[in-house]
């Protein structure tokens, strides 16, 4: 059980692997008042750095599930480097249909809907393991601008236009959802720029240090391709942010 090559290639020097800066993370987990003992779910967990940080910072306990091997070691030993690894765990496994065992205080699913099928069958994962009057983060794309054409949003990283909403009509849809939106942190460019940008130095290191591997074509045709198309398209139109929802 693994993810696609090139996204364990492109971010593997990354600690986030969304559009969030330390920064911002550590203003989600302020804005959520978290208590020392609380327990948080994280379903694609990648390198665990919401998970290790909110545990040295917070003194959150909880557990990480993510389906790319590379990103749960470097997340074990992330937890070893902060000095957490006694309050935090990290499961290599498919986060799709996971339940916890014990109910916590915190179910997160930042920046992979996918595996429950979109937003609300993500939602109505994470509800499964939260304690009465808990909270579900869920980490989700937005558009900024709306495309004016399906090229546009291909350009994106999207399918279609409707592949994403605009900010007011994602907030309305988790009341149609009945749930309450309690807190926000969203991305800027500069969290955009860390997470994107980021991915082309890597990229440059990766291919000087194998030349020869049968997917350095592919690397190459990826990076002399990504700078323009996100300047021109993701940096542009797309946003990111993470909404704290409770249940009504």
């Amino acid at each position: 059980m693994d993810i696609p090559r090139i996204f364990t290639i492109t971010e593997s020097a990354h600690r986030i692997h969304n559009p969030f800066t330390p920064e911002k993370l550590a203003t989600l987990g302020a804005a959520l008042r978290l208590e020392p003992g609380a327990r948080v779910l994280d379903l694609g967990s990648g390198s665990g750095e919401m998970l290790c940080t909110w545990a040295r910072d917070y003194g959150i306990t909880g557990v990480g599930i993510d389906m790319s091997p590379v990103f749960t070691e470097q997340a074990k030993l992330r937890a070893e480097e902060l000095g957490v690894a006694d309050r935090v765990g990290f499961i290599h496994g498919d986060a799709a249909g996971y339940v916890a065992d014990e109910k916590v205080g915190v179910a997160a699913c930042l920046g992979a809907t996918w595996i429950g099928g979109g937003v609300a069958g993500t939602i109505g994962l994470l509800a499964k393991s939260l304690c009465p009057g808990g909270i579900i983060l869920i980490g989700e794309p937005y558009w900024r601008q709306l495309p004016p054409s399906e090229d546009v949003a291909r350009g994106c990283g999207a399918h279609s236009v409707s592949d994403f909403l605009m900010l007011p009509e994602l907030l309305a849809s988790f009341n149609d959802l009945n749930y309450d939106v309690v807190e926000m942190v969203l991305a800027d460019q500069d969290g955009w720029d860390r997470y994107e940008a980021a991915k082309w130095l890597t990229m440059r290191r990766w291919l000087d240090a194998n030349p020869d591997d049968d997917f350095a074509k592919e690397v190459r045709a990826s990076l002399t391709s990504e700078p323009p198309r996100y300047a021109a398209y993701t940096r542009e139109y797309l946003g990111w942010g993470v909404f704290a929802l409770m249940a009504r």
